[in-house]
């Protein structure tokens, strides 16, 4: 009971918090206000024995026992956190070993280890009842190998002929070649467009999905993602196509995007915010300040580690940093800044592992709660706050770890300071950085900073963040210290219950 009340009770507390004049009413709900909670279906959460085949929890490269069912057992504990869509990876039936989704041998079935399409389509029904959305990888690049195509003699012309990939600057080779050796599909086929595209709309019809995430979607013809946008995006009003670049190519994202696709994964991005976030004292890099205002970006989407990445609780570690420490830092910034972040599952517990497969460990949901609660915090901040998911960003301050910058939406600022330095930091904003003779309320921390002679005197500890909105002068919160009070109530009508369980009854 106490786990359901803590996460309402926060709530409560930080939506409280924001002062009523520094509240903006969100209109309609945006992809942009969306947070995804990315899963590897078979190393979250086994929730059905009855399908553990082959399961062998030692073996990295073996099944774990993750399924469909596990993640409806936990769509509450992702919403607790304050995630509203799970992204997952592919569902459909693979060959022998493909614990990961990617072997794909029929598109039309799920794989048995993850449950039926029953399961899937109570996840969605489940999901959508907590408003959470649904992304589901779509794989249109390649097969698994041993594909019964392969010795079909009417499919001889559905795959490139097989070739590695020599230069991965060479468009043409990444569309033809064949990634880890599996069978690549000529998306220039009419056959095979129209087979790819056909499956894609027959699973939004039968599951009522929200949209795809598209591994490799710099290995398939622009062309192909003309179609293949627009037709799914006919099945269903608002559907999001995300993009998913092979990791070691840089790509022209314009192009997707006037191709349907809504969003593609920003890799040297990201690979910028893990080199600054793994340690202190790093300055954001000129390219990273500016990414957020990229013309060429419809819908950005952040991330610091996925399936296909080291996770960056491993350069933290090999920084000989403290994970926790990092990871929140690092969070506030991916939550506060535009785009949508993507967090892959176990962040919350800062999750270590090195190249794939280690990156893949199943999910421990007994570890420390603490990263958990600050997720929580700055995830409800971004759901309440319109400015931050859909406001201006203006970088004020970005110096040896110091970073400090503006979003506006409408009426309301925010001014996010992060100090992911060694030592205690201060900075003093202008009016040309903000507006004076207001006050600067912390709603992270709890800070209070008051316009002085139009001026306003930043004071940060070390690894802390803080995420202030500009309001009225003002003088003791009352709606904050009600709720904190109703925070007290609740703590001591659980601890009663418990204490008159505890209670041996009285016999006459």
């Amino acid at each position: 009971m106490l786990k359901r009340l803590i996460p309402i009770a926060l709530i409560l507390l930080f939506a409280s918090s924001i002062p009523a004049e520094a509240k903006v009413e969100k209109k309609d709900r945006l992809w942009q206000d969306e947070s995804i909670y990315s899963i590897m279906i078979d190393r979250f959460n086994n929730g059905d024995t009855h399908n553990d085949i082959d399961v062998n929890t030692k073996d990295l490269l073996a099944y774990s026992g993750g399924d469909i069912q596990g993640v409806i057992d936990k769509l509450d504990y992702i919403q607790d956190m304050g995630f509203t869509t799970i992204r997952l990876t592919p569902v459909f039936d693979n060959a022998k070993g493909g614990y990961h989704g990617y072997w794909i041998t029929d598109f039309y079935k799920i794989d048995e280890h993850f449950g039926t399409i029953k399961t899937l389509q109570k996840l969605v029904k489940e999901a959508h009842k907590r408003k959470i959305k649904v992304l589901l990888d779509f794989v249109t690049n390649n097969v698994a190998a041993g594909h019964p195509w392969l010795t079909d003699p009417g499919k001889q012309n559905w795959f490139h002929a097989k070739q590695e990939i020599v230069d991965w600057t060479n468009q043409k080779q990444l569309e033809a070649g064949w990634v880890e050796g599996l069978p690549d599909l000529n998306q220039n086929q009419p056959e095979v467009r129209d087979y790819l595209i056909d499956a894609a709309k027959w699973w939004i019809k039968k599951t009522n999905i929200d949209g795809y995430s598209l591994p490799e979607v710099n290995h398939v013809p622009i062309s192909f993602w003309h179609d293949f946008s627009a037709a799914v995006k006919k099945e269903k009003k608002n559907f999001f196509l995300l993009g998913i670049p092979s990791q070691s190519t840089v790509i022209g994202v314009k192009k997707y995007e006037d191709a349907g696709i809504n969003s593609v994964l920003d890799i040297s991005r990201s690979e910028d915010l893990r080199q600054v976030f793994a340690t202190t004292d790093q300055s954001l890099p000129a390219r990273a300040g500016k990414s957020e205002q990229s013309e060429g970006t419809k819908v950005l989407t952040n991330f610091l580690d996925n399936e296909n990445t080291v996770r960056f609780t491993h350069d933290i570690v090999a920084k000989r940093q403290f994970p926790g420490t990092r990871w929140k830092t690092a969070l506030t910034y991916l939550y506060t800044t535009p785009g949508i972040p993507i967090v892959f599952y176990g962040t919350e517990i800062a999750q270590n592992g090195g190249k794939v497969p280690d990156n893949r460990k199943p999910m421990n949901f007994r570890a420390e709660k603490e990263l958990i609660e600050y997720m929580t915090k700055v995830s409800q901040l971004r759901n309440d706050l319109p400015s931050l998911t859909r406001g201006s960003f203006d970088l004020l301050y970005n110096k040896e770890g110091l970073i400090i910058y503006k979003r506006v939406y409408k009426d309301e600022t925010a001014v996010i300071a992060i100090n992911n330095t060694s030592k205690s930091q201060k900075v003093t904003l202008t009016a040309n950085d903000i507006e004076g003779g207001k006050e600067l309320r912390g709603l992270l921390d709890g800070d209070l900073v008051s316009s002085h002679k139009g001026q306003y005197l930043l004071i940060l500890d070390r690894d802390i963040s803080e995420v202030y909105v500009l309001t009225k002068k003002s003088g003791l919160n009352f709606p904050m210290i009600s709720a904190m009070v109703m925070v007290v109530i609740l703590v001591l009508i659980f601890l009663f219950f418990i204490l008159k369980r505890g209670k041996p009854s009285k016999i006459g």
